[in-house]
């Protein structure tokens, strides 16, 4: 049973070309629960690319992360996408009368996953999709300067495993999980 499990969780490991001949490592696997909660994530407003950037955040689409990402200020992270206060702040507008010092104000991204879905959009609608990607991955940092080799691998990450939840409609509510290689910041 064991072993049948083991192979039943990891489904596909290679690599994928993602944009300027980057081999980045990629796969797939298993995650129990991660259909249901993929529904979930698609009945409070969020669509395909939404529920990619959180696949690559976290294996279950889910804040069970350490509080804050172990950050603070501008640069802590919230909700199911790891959204930055930066971010947040500059705009969503349940956010922006405050400043990097009320960080923990975006706590509420944890427990209210239409709010988390709806300021992602929010700030994707504002700074247009490369300085949303930029922003989202190295805070205003990567707004100023969004055109690092950092900010492209995450971007194509995320595209990558977009195309493959987009590439058959049950990868849309079962538990099939994928994943690229990309390093933390």
């Amino acid at each position: 049973m064991k072993n049948g499990f083991l192979y039943g969780m990891l489904l596909a490991v290679g690599f994928a070309n993602l944009g300027d001949a980057k081999l980045l490592k990629t796969g797939s696997n298993i995650q129990p629960g991660l259909g249901q909660r993929k529904q979930v994530v698609l009945g409070e407003g969020g669509n395909t690319l939404d529920m990619a950037i959180a696949m690559l955040e976290t294996n279950d689409m889910t804040t069970k992360y350490p509080y804050h990402d172990n950050k603070s200020g501008d640069a802590a992270n919230y909700g199911i996408f790891k959204q930055n206060f930066y971010m947040l702040r500059t705009c969503c507008t349940d956010f922006l009368k405050f400043t990097a010092e009320d960080y923990k104000e975006g706590d509420i991204l944890n427990t209210d996953l239409k709010k988390d879905i709806s300021c992602r959009h929010q700030c994707e609608e504002k700074y247009g999709y490369d300085v949303w990607f930029a922003g989202h991955r190295n805070g205003e940092n990567g707004v100023h300067d969004p055109k690092t080799d950092d900010i492209q691998d995450y971007k194509d990450a995320v595209a990558w495993i977009k195309s493959q939840l987009e590439s058959d409609p049950k990868y849309l509510s079962d538990d099939t999980r994928f994943w690229v290689e990309v390093g933390a910041i």
